[in-house]
């Protein structure tokens, strides 16, 4: 996007086109205005239409420019903190229900692809967590039992059914949980957007806020050419939030990571190579994860940034861990290099804020946009029409708080995937 090919790569060669949209010019009136085009705002601007609302969408770049279109595509369930651990991070009533609202959170996004019919290559088959070692296994062997008890289709799989399930012998085993999956992440975020479109929503792009005015139970939301007044305000900017809610920004640490999209692999590596087509990570502190595209590309990506010395770096680590876990991969072709940037947040755990009356938003999804995003969506959606209270939300409300040393600790988190990557795998 914006002629740059290490923003959303292979996502961007192959989502099918957005919705056609134009710069915001003049006035506009509205129940809801939403700021930001991903997931989260066009889940909630889809959900307000359908429930009568009159809602404006302001995107500053493009449709699904952020996080939501440059992603691995992995529709994951829960959370990364232990499913045992939220209650005691968020007292348990709001941690039985972020538990509940996330771990259905797949399917929410899979029957929306169905029920719009959104080209996105959604494949609700399931990912497979893969275990590191001896501490790797018991790490997911806990995690397995405790979603288990909560009754999730999970099954924790042994090195042996690994091996068959992923193809490699890496791994001392996974955790296959049959709630998630994978899709196209721009063209899904496309596909909300065209939704909310035809349902009646606005939607502008290249149009960036520039600041906010309340006068009486009013919002006045202004971009350089245009302004949108509302009675509820919705931000929805997460890792890439600029002013005027900058505090936002300021709670959230910056995780790049990229991804190389190989060329379509031959069919005998296709039948062998993650035959279910499940998407995969490990539990490596510097994680690696991959999955297929559905021309047969295999998605390939770590942490680290595609620009400077960490292009270079990075590569050459990709095609040394794709020959280490896959050797009969060969030397690969790369077709797509890209990167983005996730929104890290202390605990791990998005955040729910009344940023100033009726101003609200969910952020800081740690790496889990996709299924987060939508259902977080959908329950603005549901709040602003009165559905569920904000003392029924799955979070409660917290106030910015802004993380410290976060411009060294971002430097160091680039820095450090590339020292990571340099030394791991040449031998």
């Amino acid at each position: 996007m914006l002629n740059d090919p290490r923003s959303h790569g292979l996502w961007e060669m192959t989502a099918p086109p957005a919705p056609k949209t134009s710069t915001l010019s003049g006035t506009r009136e509205a129940d809801v205005v939403i700021v930001g085009g991903g997931f989260t705002g066009f889940s909630a601007a889809l959900h307000l239409v359908e429930r009568g609302a009159k809602v404006v969408v302001l995107e500053g770049k493009e449709i699904g420019f952020g996080g939501s279109g440059r992603n691995v595509g992995l529709v994951n369930a829960g959370m990364w903190v232990m499913p045992d651990d939220l209650p005691g991070v968020l007292g348990e009533v709001y941690g039985d229900r972020l538990l509940e609202a996330l771990g259905n959170a797949p399917r929410v996004v899979f029957d929306l692809v169905e029920k719009h019919g959104m080209d996105c290559e959604a494949m609700p088959v399931g990912t497979l967590h893969c275990a590191v070692g001896r501490a790797g296994l018991e790490e997911l062997g806990a995690r397995a039992e405790q979603w288990a008890r909560r009754g999730a289709p999970v099954t924790l799989l042994d090195a042996a059914e690994t091996a068959r399930k992923v193809g490699t012998n890496a791994y001392t085993g996974s955790l296959l949980d049959m709630r998630a999956g994978t899709i196209q992440p721009l063209g899904y975020v496309r596909g909300l957007a065209t939704a909310a479109i035809a349902a009646g929503a606005e939607a502008y792009t290249s149009s960036p806020v520039i600041g906010a005015e309340r006068a009486g139970s009013r919002w006045t939301v202004k971009t350089d050419r245009g302004a949108v007044t509302a009675n509820w305000v919705i931000v929805a900017t997460n890792a890439y939030t600029v002013s005027p809610w900058a505090e936002v920004r300021s709670e959230i640490v910056h995780l790049p990571y990229f991804n190389f999209a190989t060329a379509p692999l031959s069919p005998e590596l296709q039948a062998k190579i993650l035959p279910g087509r499940q998407g995969a990570w490990d539990t490596e502190e510097v994680l690696s994860s991959y999955r297929f595209d559905k021309r047969g590309r295999l998605v390939f990506g770590s942490v680290g940034a595609l620009r400077g010395t960490g292009i270079s770096v990075h590569k050459a680590w990709a095609r040394r861990a794709l020959k280490r876990l896959f050797p009969e991969i060969g030397d690969v072709t790369f077709e797509a290099e890209w990167y983005g940037k996730i929104g890290m947040t202390a605990d791990n755990l998005p955040r729910f804020h009344r940023l100033a009356p009726n101003v609200i938003g969910f952020s800081g999804y740690n790496g889990r946009g996709i299924a987060p995003g939508t259902v977080f969506g959908k329950t603005l959606a549901r709040h602003i029409c009165g559905e569920i209270s904000e003392a029924e939300l799955p979070l409660p409300v917290t106030d910015p708080v802004a993380q410290s040393f976060r411009p060294v600790r971002e430097a160091y988190y680039e820095l450090g995937a590339q020292i990571a990557h340099f030394a791991r795998d040449r031998f």
